[in-house]
């Protein structure tokens, strides 16, 4: 059999993968001038500092909301402690590997945050980190019960380990590749409506994902799986999103909140004008944006 013969005749012949993987730069898509396979900085610059306690980096992608989101509803409740400066990270410059950034988040993805209401600043990465940090510090959206604090991090790991499917995989090749790949887009769109099912099934018997609670793992799922139901791809009717009554009308009760609609435009840098605010410093910074 000839090496590029498929082992199943019944299958197309196809890529056959090397005996050795080489990085091709030229061979990323659109994101091939900041996917690498190494990790560390490529240039030196030091991230700005504001007066607030916690500093953010970060772009308006779901992963980036959830932390805004999460530090938007503290404010709501009167948490002044969790006043925030939002610096905007343009992760398609390669602003995510300055040695400032790489100092805070060692894996130079976004959101990036310092809480600089300790000695030395505590930092963070990864956005469920975040969130459980700031429900810890702060004493809320957290369940202190038991089986509700249990079924909290149950739904917030869940979402860090399912999310990959929908945004690199799905997304990734219904969207951004280069080409067109029927096994990809089938095999990640099955796993994504999988998830929507998941979520639809539980939601069927609950108003949040734990219970009546609003709680971080609905901050957690609610900017991936909203965006999905709402926007995400103009892959709703390829997906056949009206299927998931129960998920639509859970996106729609998060999507009310007014912390959640302040904290899904920080950092956004596309879509209408009057959802985007590239930076954060001030709660004031909204109303400016409106004006403006």
């Amino acid at each position: 059999m000839a090496d590029n013969e498929p082992a199943n005749s019944n299958q197309p012949a196809g890529y056959v993968p090397p005996k050795v993987w080489v990085w091709d730069k030229a061979n990323g898509g659109q994101f091939s001038s900041i996917n690498r396979p190494i990790s560390g900085a490529t240039h030196e610059k030091e991230l700005p500092i504001g007066k607030h306690p916690f500093q953010l980096y970060s772009l308006g992608t779901p992963n980036g909301q959830k932390v805004t989101i999460m530090l938007e509803e503290l404010l709501a409740a009167g948490h002044e402690g969790a006043e925030y400066d939002a610096w905007l990270i343009r992760i398609g410059d390669g602003e995510q590997f300055s040695n400032g950034f790489v100092a805070i988040n060692p894996n130079s993805k976004i959101p990036a945050m310092l809480d600089r209401s300790t000695n030395p600043p505590t930092r963070l990465f990864e956005s469920a980190s975040m969130l459980f940090y700031l429900a810890e510090k702060f004493g809320v959206f957290l369940p202190a019960e038991h089986y509700k604090r249990t079924a909290t991090m149950n739904w917030l790991m869940w979402q860090m380990g399912s999310a990959p499917f929908v945004g690199g995989g799905f997304g990734h090749f219904y969207a951004y590749a280069p080409f067109k790949i029927e096994y990809a887009i089938d095999r990640y769109a099955m796993e994504t409506k999988r998830q929507l099912h998941v979520l639809d099934a539980h939601l069927a018997n609950h108003e949040y994902m734990v219970g009546d609670e609003y709680t971080i793992a609905d901050m957690a799922i609610w900017p991936w799986y909203g965006a999905i139901m709402r926007s995400a791809y103009s892959a709703q009717e390829f997906l056949s999103v009206q299927e998931y009554t129960n998920v639509n009308r859970w996106v729609e009760l998060i999507a009310s909140r007014p912390a959640v609609k302040r904290g899904q435009k920080v950092n956004r840098t596309f879509g209408a004008p009057d959802e985007q605010l590239a930076e954060r410093h001030s709660a004031v910074d909204f109303d400016e944006s409106a004006a403006g």
